[in-house]
């Protein structure tokens, strides 16, 4: 449009000719002579259906069949392909695709039982929805992955957060009970996916989606019911899909450190507090005021505590180990009996005798699973940039002496210090070199932190003895 408000400003109003007007621009003469002297009115752009199954009587013809047909089973239905064997009889000249696109398109338009669109759901209170979340944290200098067990209320849209180290039954019943504590409620009805520790059979077209039998118990302790999801569909819990993802990159953006699962659920706790003093997305309502009306409807939190355990028997091998979460376990005096019982809690086992004796209680082999942060190829990447240092995301997981060794002003001495630490990672890993700073870093007698110790000598008494 501003190249034709070019040519009729030229025309129009500089007076030039459609011949001067076609050499100063380098345009066509019709294109000048179009739009400088012709009207560009506004037309719409949806155009008629044209075609040999439109202006002729083919289309009406498959429409009256396909409309006979749309009254029988459909085994008893013409196919595609028989319609256009049919037509052909009767002289039609068209090809095969063409009556496939007509066929297609009547059906789409025709079909009353398949709306495509989607209806607004009014989300009851008391009403939430359940689905797990991996995310990144750092303990010890090592990443780990956490399993965040999410549970979002629509109505509101408030949330809450249980950090677990798997998805196991054990971790998803006792998230729930944490969630549920969190909520100072449970939930009149739970929407969830076909998650493992809850749904030992998926929905189908002829029956409902069955329970595991300790789900069912959990259930039943706790009075909610409970909504399953069709399998691969999602949207059907979109709130909390939203939910999962906005804590990932809200509280999340970097990996944080943290000490224990305990510290990051109370961590998870107040900064979801904190999020509902915000409008709700929808209604402008405070969050917190929303959620405080919502609450009001949740159930009671039952008397009695559920205990969270599971109890398996397990072989044992020649050399007193037995398999768990996967991983051989070492159990003093195991192969004195012919199999042995485990009794798991989300985090932990016991081993016990058929006699009822604890063998071993221990962190289950999951809690200490990790991964190495990539510090070679970070530390390679400060020393083409060694301002970013203090600035980068690692820079909070190094440990404290490698991070004083490393936070000098001058930028010659931090690549230099840099590159001795990238020679020390090729055979130590950074908790060797942090535990063994002293007598790893400098090995030319240089003092790691430029701590000149002649000086601070000097300040002693000279009898060799101090003042009282």
């Amino acid at each position: 449009m501003s190249d034709i408000y070019c040519i009729k400003n030229l025309r129009n109003n500089k007076g030039l000719s459609i011949s001067k007007i076609q050499k100063t621009l380098g345009i066509n003469w019709r294109t000048a002579k179009k739009y400088g002297d012709g009207e560009q009115l506004p037309q719409s752009k949806i155009k008629q259906k044209k075609g040999m199954m439109t202006d002729g009587n083919w289309g009406e013809m498959v429409s009256d069949w396909l409309f006979e047909d749309s009254k029988l089973k459909k085994k008893s239905r013409r196919t595609k392909k028989a319609i256009f064997e049919e037509l052909q009889s009767h002289g039609f000249q068209g090809s095969y695709r063409t009556v496939c696109y007509f066929v297609s398109n009547w059906e789409n338009s025709h079909n009353d039982h398949h709306d495509k669109g989607h209806d607004r759901l009014e989300h009851p209170p008391s009403e939430a929805q359940i689905d797990f979340g991996v995310m990144e944290v750092v303990k010890d200098g090592e990443f780990v992955d956490i399993h965040a067990l999410v549970m979002s209320y629509p109505c509101s849209n408030a949330a809450f957060v249980a950090p677990l180290p798997s998805e196991n039954q054990e971790c998803f019943l006792e998230g729930l009970k944490l969630l549920f504590h969190q909520s100072k409620g449970v939930p009149r009805k739970i929407r969830i996916d076909n998650l493992t520790p809850a749904v030992k059979k998926v929905r189908s077209k002829f029956e409902e989606a069955k329970l595991t039998d300790a789900f069912i118990q959990f259930q039943n302790h706790y009075g909610f019911e409970v909504q399953v999801c069709n399998p691969r569909s999602g949207h059907e819990k979109g709130n909390v899909e939203n939910k999962v993802g906005y804590v990932r990159y809200n509280f999340f953006p970097t990996s944080p450190v943290i000490n224990s699962y305990e510290e990051l659920t109370e961590t998870l706790r107040v900064k979801l507090e904190k999020d509902r003093q915000r409008l709700h997305y929808e209604k402008e309502v405070m969050i917190e005021d929303l959620w405080n009306q919502e609450k009001k409807h949740l159930l009671e939190l039952p008397v009695e505590e559920y205990p969270i355990f599971k109890e398996i028997e397990t072989k044992v091998n020649k050399f007193n180990e037995a398999k768990l979460d996967n991983v051989l376990i070492h159990i003093p005096k195991a192969s004195n009996y012919s199999s042995i019982y485990f009794i798991l809690s989300w985090d932990k086992f016991k081993a016990v005798s058929p006699d009822g004796e604890i063998l071993l209680e221990d962190f289950r082999p999951y809690m200490n699973k990790r991964r190495a942060i990539p510090w070679l190829s970070v530390f390679k990447d400060w020393i083409r940039k060694p301002r970013v240092v203090p600035y980068s995301r690692y820079q909070k997981y190094l440990p404290g002496r490698v991070n004083d060794y490393l936070m000098v002003d001058d930028l010659i001495v931090r690549k230099a210090r840099l590159t001795e630490l990238v020679s020390l990672l090729v055979t130590h890993d950074m908790k060797r070199i942090n535990e063994e700073f002293y007598d790893l870093i400098s090995g030319n007698n240089e003092n790691p932190f430029g701590i000149d110790w002649s000086q601070y000598d000097s300040l002693a008494p000279s009898n060799g003895r101090e003042d009282l």
